[in-house]
């Protein structure tokens, strides 16, 4: 596969131990072919499955594999290969490397070059099945993707060490295509990285929680992950972006202007109300509970004196994006979502019309595709002048460039 997007792109390509090293070496011949160059930097588990001379003889340069060679001259190597590259790939990607990155350790000629690389990075996991599937494999994942990067998912099949499972590293093909989408959504943003500087966002994230009594609540299963990943697009395209969350156990994202912590759907319209008038853009993503007991115990309720039922009187809580409509300012630009289990546009478009949004992301919420608390998101975005768009699934990450570039462009002139 061949495409104008990797000609004469810098690619700096990763490889660490496993049986699946030697496939790396056709993945280095494959962006040569289509006109990128590229340097190495292999592990020392990765060299005792490929040699650094083979993949010299390929790239056309040294491979970078001791952090202490003096031989090669007086430049940081690590510095040096994260200012030259464009594209960092990891393929194959191990459990120790993923944790290293997750982590920000950095011991060894690859991991030290990640914390120094700013450019995008594609991560090729590959390991055994329950390396693989084991929860802190996946949080280590998960953690990655919050901060941008793209992940191949490892395919199913007959793994080295005799089992089947998921587990064998992608394709070349599919990595290979993730890697020109990587540099595509990259030169995409890169035009358009100061779009947003000047401009005041507030976004609104993750769940509220509604107490019961002091150890119980109502709340439902939002993450926080599409909220923060907004917010951070935002950052990054020179916002001065006020994130107002919820309780999520993601990792804060360390761009904001400003971070207000709240708890309950009331704290979470005083915090927006009190900030609104100073914005230019609200994006109201937070999953807002509608109802709240109408008043919260004040000690523990005991099952053995509530006997076989209790009985739960709810109130309607403040409709944070529609008290914000109301109080809205001349020139603002308000982002809403909507999250339907049916009629997905045209309960999104009511949502539109009811709470002033200029733009709505419409989320169908289904087994397919559950939403909340998930690493991937699909979407249809919805404008007030009736272009319509549809984001594949894909990663939170990149479902917010798209969302912040349809914003953009609906905006014209607003902006």
């Amino acid at each position: 596969m061949s495409d104008p997007i990797l000609q004469e792109t810098r690619i700096l390509l990763g490889i660490t131990g496993g049986i699946s090293a030697f496939k790396s070496a056709d993945l280095c011949r494959r962006f040569i072919k289509a006109g990128a160059s590229v340097r190495v930097i292999m592990t020392r588990s990765a060299a005792e499955f490929i040699t650094p001379l083979t993949m010299e003889t390929l790239s056309g340069h040294p491979v970078y594999s001791d952090m202490f060679d003096r031989r090669r001259g007086w430049e940081i190597e690590h510095i040096a290969f994260a200012r030259w590259g464009q594209v960092l790939v990891i393929a194959p990607a191990t459990a120790n490397i993923i944790a290293k990155m997750a982590a920000g350790l950095s011991d060894d000629p690859l991991s030290t070059t990640v914390l120094a690389f700013r450019g995008p990075i594609v991560i090729a996991p590959a390991m055994n099945t329950q390396m693989w599937e084991h929860p802190q494999t996946h949080e280590n994942v998960a953690r990655l993707r919050e901060r941008g990067a793209w992940v191949v998912h490892p395919g199913s099949g007959a793994l080295a060490c005799g089992e089947m499972g998921a587990g064998r590293l992608a394709e070349n093909e599919e990595i290979l295509t993730t890697v020109m989408e990587a540099l595509r959504q990259a030169k995409v943003s890169g035009q358009s990285s100061e779009s947003l500087t000047g401009k005041r966002v507030l976004v609104t994230a993750g769940p509220t929680i509604e107490p019961i009594d002091p150890v119980r609540h109502l709340s439902n299963p939002s993450s926080g992950r599409m909220g923060y990943a907004v917010a951070r697009e935002a950052a990054r395209r020179g916002a001065e972006v006020t994130l107002v969350t919820g309780p999520t156990s993601i990792q804060t994202p360390g761009e904001m202007t400003e971070i207000v912590r709240v708890r309950t759907a009331c704290e979470m319209n005083d915090a927006v109300q009190s900030r609104l008038a100073d914005q230019d853009i609200c994006v109201f993503c937070a999953a807002v509970s509608d109802f709240a007991p109408e008043s919260a115990a004040g000690a523990k309720i005991k099952k053995e004196s509530s006997g076989q039922s209790i009985e739960l009187k709810l109130v309607r809580t403040p409709d944070v994006a529609k008290e914000a409509n109301k109080s809205r300012q001349p020139g603002q630009f308000f982002v809403g979502f909507a999250a339907e289990t049916d009629n997905l546009v045209r309960n999104a478009r009511e949502k539109m019309e009811s709470k002033g949004f200029d733009v709505v992301v419409a989320n169908e919420v289904s087994e397919s595709n559950p939403a909340f608390a998930a690493e991937e998101n699909e979407a249809i975005l919805i404008g007030r002048g009736g272009n319509q768009e549809q984001i594949e699934r894909s990663g939170k990450t990149e479902v917010a460039r798209k969302i912040w570039d349809f914003v953009e462009r609906e905006a014209g002139r607003e902006f």
